[in-house]
């Protein structure tokens, strides 16, 4: 018998909000630099446990940067909730790579454009080397393990180096790609096993600075996924970087109490009606990815 679907299918946990590199396509987190301690961390999981699918250990920051990082899986195992991690794969070492094979490891993402947006005109060849070193070990050791190779879906030049860099992933696996991609009806494009190529374009940041764009719309948030930033603010949205929309505090709460809250619950039901409660959403042009489900809403 198959299980019930939970609440979500995804919680963010934001275990550092410390980077070790600085894309221009992802812009630097405001707040105090920091990340989870494991105790917090192990209050978060046991609340998410029933309530999500999997738990991103990400939001901003790199999570790689966790000194405790092995610890931290140890918890979600114990929790028994699968882990999505996204990580740009400079920091892997023997010990780091230990833990990602974790069978509570579900998937991993490698954002390999950002060693263009940081060392351009440098060879890829030993980064690219470090994680394709890690996938070939992971399809020894974790061959249901999801790992995905994300690049920009970009014209022009950009596209070139996205060639350039597709043509090494199929002389490493032996396979041959079609180069086509369009991201509005498929993401991913499958190389070999459980590894795919996962394309998609740029998108502003939500701001409080951004110009007003609409009060109607929909939103995933609250009803896919929430996030819960380093020092256990939790927000509604995987966007919402700075805290601006806090929904409550996991230091001092349950996510439960969290989420039956008086703004949690109104911004939910807004989306439900086609409606932007919140300021943050209605400056959100991210927001405009969902505008097919929020006529079907307007319409209803």
């Amino acid at each position: 018998m198959t299980p019930p679907r939970k609440r979500f299918e995804k919680i963010y946990v934001e275990i550092s909000n410390v980077c070790n590199l600085q894309c221009d396509f992802c812009p630097e987190v405001a707040r105090e630099k920091d990340v989870m301690s494991p105790d917090l961390f192990a209050r978060i999981i046991a609340d998410a446990a029933p309530l999500a699918e999997q738990v991103c250990l990400h939001l901003m920051g790199e999570p790689l940067t966790h000194p405790h990082l092995p610890r931290l899986i140890d918890i979600c195992a114990n929790a028994g909730l699968p882990v999505n991690l996204t990580t740009n794969g400079t920091l892997l070492n023997a010990g780091r790579s230990e833990a990602l094979l974790h069978p509570i490891v579900r998937q991993i993402n490698f954002s390999l454009h950002s060693f263009e947006a940081n060392f351009p005109g440098q060879d890829i060849g030993p980064y690219l080397e470090k994680i394709l070193t890690f996938t070939r070990l992971a399809f020894e050791r974790r061959p249901d393990l999801y790992i995905n190779y994300r690049l920009w879906n970009l014209a022009g030049e950009a596209s070139g180096k996205n060639d350039a860099l597709i043509a090494r992933v199929e002389s490493a696996f032996g396979v041959e790609l079609d180069r086509r991609v369009d991201v509005r009806w498929r993401k991913g494009k499958h190389v070999l096993n459980r590894l795919y190529l996962n394309f998609d374009s740029r998108f502003e940041w939500p701001s409080p600075n951004a110009p007003l764009r609409s009060e109607t719309g929909t939103c995933r948030a609250l009803s896919s996924h929430i996030g819960i930033l380093t020092d256990g603010t939790v927000v509604p949205c995987c966007l919402d970087k700075e805290g601006v929309t806090v929904l409550g505090d996991a230091r001092r709460q349950t996510l439960s109490d969290v989420l039956a809250g008086e703004r949690a619950a109104a911004m939910a039901r807004g989306f439900s009606e086609g409606r932007l409660v919140e300021d943050l959403c209605r400056r959100c042009t991210f927001i405009t990815r969902f505008e097919g489900q929020a006529a079907r809403l307007a319409s209803a």
